[in-house]
């Protein structure tokens, strides 16, 4: 204020400064860096979860497929679920094990023993690439059906 008049300085304007806008946009640079790798892990652990439910309804249904007709099907496509897409959009991997002879073809855990005695069923995961052996960089995460069934979630929490 003018002392001498008592009325504002006419050459002061209101609005923001230019440090004051640079400090707004600065903070907001600030909540977006925070808040876009929290939203980006929430929409991963979504697609987890999708998978994880999926893969439980497909062994049911192959569980009930060998109920009825005594051995386990040959591929998804016998239980419905041939073309079924993963969350990260790969079809889910099966794989017949009570069969076939040896360990070959079976998902290993760190020890090189099967993780299952009737059938493999999983998702690629994220980055769609996996190795026979669970503890591999390639499969941490893949969710994984273990423990015939007992076990369906992350490999790398297995």
């Amino acid at each position: 204020m003018n002392s001498k008049y008592g009325m504002a300085d006419p050459r002061r304007e209101s609005g923001l400064t230019f440090v004051e806008l640079m400090l707004v946009v600065a903070i907001i640079g600030v909540l977006v860096g925070i808040a876009i790798p929290q939203y980006n892990g929430y929409q991963e652990r979504i697609k987890q979860t999708q998978a994880i439910q999926d893969i439980q309804v497909i062994q049911a249904a192959i569980r009930h497929f060998a109920l009825d007709g005594g051995a386990f099907p040959a591929s998804l496509a016998e239980v419905g679920s041939g073309g079924k897409l993963d969350p990260w959009g790969r079809p889910y991997v099966y794989q017949e094990l009570a069969s076939v002879k040896g360990k070959g073809k079976a998902r290993k855990d760190r020890k090189l023993n099967p993780l299952n005695s009737d059938f493999d069923l999983y998702s690629l995961g994220k980055d769609g690439v996996s190795k026979t052996q669970l503890t591999n960089k390639e499969s941490l995460d893949d969710i994984v059906r273990a423990n015939d069934g007992a076990y369906i979630g992350l490999a790398s929490d297995y």
